[in-house]
């Protein structure tokens, strides 16, 4: 509990020129249940007093540093230095709901020349978050990765979150619903994102995918562990956050909440939707039953293979085809134009399964889930870990000046990096060979 003293103000003061070095207010003392230390300071009324220093006192004239409320820190004046955090969004309905999540909005800030991303600031727990959503009508992965592009020049940005809707795959083993939430997770064969659209015709018209996305930074894997580990022992906070936005944004309830099960309806692979913007016309025989039932509105998580695509997939067997050969839970379009030069976390509200049933209804309770989610997350990300990682800009530098060499080997061998539509970038040849090839294969001799 903090002391009493003569006066409100509390100062330290040159006792030579009796001038005020710092100064901070007792009700900012009693927030933090701090005692003023009594060698650094003194009341106006106390501060004239001449006083011998003592051996380790503070010089005259050095300030003591003291911990600031959040309130305080809050009030400070802000540069894009401050924000090392980047989320991206496709639609205006997903920026929505991830605004409705942050704990305090911020003024805007200036962005480097040739920037042209709209940006929200905000906080999310001890976290300064810039906020981008992709250009209305401008989906894809060329799209994102212009956006990422843009953000990672006008900020410091050392961890990347995608944050939005998806459509899911369910299956007897993944009990997937509208509204829950798939997180991207490497696997070991895949960094967490398949782009699906991305390879090359073999012999018979078969189509094998090429080229790997990189996997998310290592200080976002652990935060999932650590997620994973909490939600295990004490269940996860989605509902605690989804009611705080219905209390904060109350305007947002009725399109951003809960649809209800009765819409929520998944049809055979093979049946293809009959009439308009609703499933009305559609045979109701043709709806899988999916048992049992849920007995709780409470979006689940679900983790793996997130397939990513500039074509939106609205085909159910096309949707289970490419599931099954890739290990697919979720399909989206932007991811694949991110994890190369954007590291970041891809997480996904479910609004649809991908086939031709899909409506938007569903996207702002999904995008809310999502949200919710990525939240849940960044609250579990010490400020420390955020401070000792490095930009996203110095690691992509890093990778693109490394010297890829076979053990023991004089010569570096060939480093082949695959970027959208097939374009191909070689770093490295061996020395005194030829390559020849296109954009899908390469050949040495």
């Amino acid at each position: 509990m903090a002391r009493s003293y003569e006066s409100v103000l509390l100062s330290t003061t040159d006792r030579k020129t009796n001038h005020q070095l710092v100064q901070i207010s007792q009700d900012e003392v009693d927030v933090v249940g701090l005692q003023p230390p009594s060698k650094c300071f003194k009341s106006e009324a106390l501060a004239s007093r001449p006083k011998k220093r003592r051996k380790g006192e503070p010089q005259h004239g050095r300030k003591c540093k003291m911990p600031q409320p959040l309130s305080a820190r809050d009030s400070q004046p802000r540069t894009p230095e401050d924000y090392a955090i980047g989320i991206i969004c496709t639609l205006a309905v997903e920026k929505a709901a991830f605004q409705a999540m942050l704990d305090d909005v911020h003024d805007p800030l200036p962005t480097v020349e040739g920037d042209e991303n709209s940006y929200t600031f905000g906080r999310i727990g001890t976290h300064n978050v810039v906020v981008a959503c992709l250009p209305a009508g401008m989906m894809g992965n060329n799209s994102a990765a212009t956006v990422a592009k843009d953000m990672l020049r006008s900020f410091p940005i050392k961890i990347g979150l995608m944050v939005g809707v998806g459509g899911g795959v369910w299956s007897n083993k993944v009990d997937m619903r509208l509204g829950d939430v798939v997180v991207s997770q490497p696997d070991g064969k895949h960094g967490g994102v398949v782009q699906w659209d991305f390879g090359k015709i073999e012999k018979g018209g078969i189509f094998k995918r090429t080229g790997s996305l990189d996997k998310p930074p290592r200080v976002l894997l652990n935060a999932l562990q650590d997620v994973k580990t909490k939600h295990m022992i004490e269940g996860d906070s989605l509902a605690k956050h989804l009611s705080q936005m219905a209390a904060n944004k109350p305007f947002m309830v009725q399109t951003f909440g809960y649809q209800g099960a009765e819409s929520d309806q998944l049809y055979q692979a093979a049946y293809e939707h009959i009439g308009g913007e609703t499933c009305e016309e559609c045979d109701p025989g043709q709806v899988i039953e999916r048992l049992p039932p849920r007995t709780s509105s409470a979006p689940k998580i679900y983790y793996g293979n997130i397939a990513s695509g500039n074509e939106v997939v609205k085909h159910g067997l096309t949707r289970d085809r490419i599931a099954a050969e890739e290990g697919i839970i979720c399909f989206e379009m932007e991811a694949a134009g991110l994890m190369d030069s954007f590291p970041c976390l891809v997480i996904r509200g479910i609004c649809d399964y991908a086939d031709s049933h899909k409506n938007k209804r569903w996207q702002p309770y999904a995008a809310s889930t999502a949200a919710a989610y990525a939240k849940e997350l960044l609250l579990m990300i010490p400020t420390a870990e955020v401070a000792k990682t490095q930009t996203a800009d110095e690691t992509i530098r890093a990778a693109d000046n490394y010297d890829y060499r076979l053990e023991g080997a004089s010569k570096p061998v060939a480093r082949l990096m695959f970027y959208n539509y097939g374009s191909v970038r070689g770093k490295n040849i061996l020395q005194n060979t030829t390559m020849s090839g296109n954009s899908n294969s390469l050949t040495f001799s």
